[in-house]
């Protein structure tokens, strides 16, 4: 069933119908697509026009939604209903293949000296997810087409589950002003289109080197304080069983990366020993192991019923690399942040801006 959109002018009581022209229409909505994606219905990042593809296809558009799925937008043109439906599949099927570095090196084309990662946290307020391109979605950008894309598009999106379907634009003239209409073929839900698939998370997903750790020094006014850490070497967590359990993750000789939330990154230093209960740490001061609850520290430590494990602040002994005052924390958009007390620092970005910020490649 044909997808037919129509436009008229209130004027009074009488309505006249607004004739719609495809004239130059399909050679503009790609460039109307990159300069604000949001016409196809929901917030999304350009990181790519006419990408080559491995097997000598040019992408039209190429973008990425907040969860960073991948967009393969392919413009009907004067394509045939098989060639327009063939080239999105065969598209989608090659985007598939591209692992977390491979968007990373698409977008250094489209945009050089911006890091996707800022270009992420400028468009979506946010980190860019340790998953990129887990899961794909197809888009035909089309005036209109005929009954047979339609029913080949509808087969494989509602019989099959495949995410492929075809946004209608109309163009409107009147009075001088020009307007476009969008439509759908099969009714568009982006929260349904990009669950992200498992099975694709290796390739997708950052590799871990193994050693290095996010940490997150979460500071209080009546607890938690950055300069006891820094001045004696640790990192703590506690209050909840949620907030220590990572904590005893942080294997001796494993690289962390302290972090306190909001403010920035502090520190990057070499674990020196397992977790332990904050009472019952030792850290090396002035040459010699000394209890943590034996020094003048700036914060609070203990806590209503921790005598419970699960309540207690636990702590990780730690050799500074390097470190600076809270005040002078290090943040820049697209840098990882993780609720976790400890996470696995996959993301390199971070890793590279904060080892330059702090001197640590010299």
């Amino acid at each position: 069933m044909g997808i037919e959109m129509g436009l008229w002018r209130a004027d009074g009581d009488a309505l006249t119908r607004i004739v719609p022209t495809a004239v130059g229409l399909e050679a503009q909505l790609e460039s109307y697509i990159e300069s604000d994606p949001m016409i196809l219905g929901e917030a999304m990042l350009v990181i790519g026009r006419q990408v080559p593809t491995a097997h000598g296809g040019y992408i039209d558009l190429l973008a990425i939604d907040e969860t960073a799925a991948a967009h393969v937008i392919e413009l009907k043109r004067d394509k045939t209903p098989r060639d327009v439906t063939a080239q999105a599949l065969d598209y989608g099927s090659w985007v598939a293949t591209l692992g977390r570095a491979d968007i990373l090196n698409i977008f250094a084309n489209y945009q050089p000296g911006v890091a996707l990662e800022e270009a992420f946290d400028a468009q979506f307020g946010g980190t860019l997810p340790e998953d990129v391109n887990a899961t794909q979605v197809l888009t035909i950008v089309a005036a209109s087409v005929d009954a047979a894309t339609e029913r080949i598009v509808r087969f494989l999106n509602e019989d099959f589950g495949v995410p492929i379907n075809v946004v209608f634009f109309r163009h409107f003239h009147d009075n001088g002003s020009s307007y476009l209409a969008r439509t759908w073929l099969v009714e568009h839900d982006p929260q349904t289109s990009t669950a992200v698939t498992h099975s694709r998370r290796a390739k997708s997903r950052e590799p871990w080197n193994g050693q290095d750790w996010y940490v997150s020094f979460g500071e209080s006014s009546d607890g938690r304080q950055w300069h006891d850490g820094a001045t004696y070497g640790f990192v703590s967590g506690g209050g909840d069983k949620w907030f220590s359990r990572t904590l005893k993750n942080l294997t001796p000789g494993s690289r962390v990366f302290a972090c306190i939330p909001k403010v920035g990154y502090v520190g990057v230093g070499t674990v020196l020993g397992e977790a332990k209960r904050f009472d019952q740490t030792t850290v090396l001061n002035a040459g010699a192991e000394t209890s943590l609850i034996g020094l003048p520290l700036q914060g609070n430590y203990r806590r209503d019923g921790d005598e419970d494990d699960d309540i207690a602040e636990w702590a990780v002994p730690v050799e500074w690399t390097h470190t600076v005052p809270r005040e002078k924390g290090f943040w820049k958009p697209g840098m990882f942040a993780n609720q976790n007390t400890a996470a696995k620092m996959r993301n390199q970005f971070t890793i590279d801006q904060v080892s330059e910020a702090f001197g640590l490649d010299a």
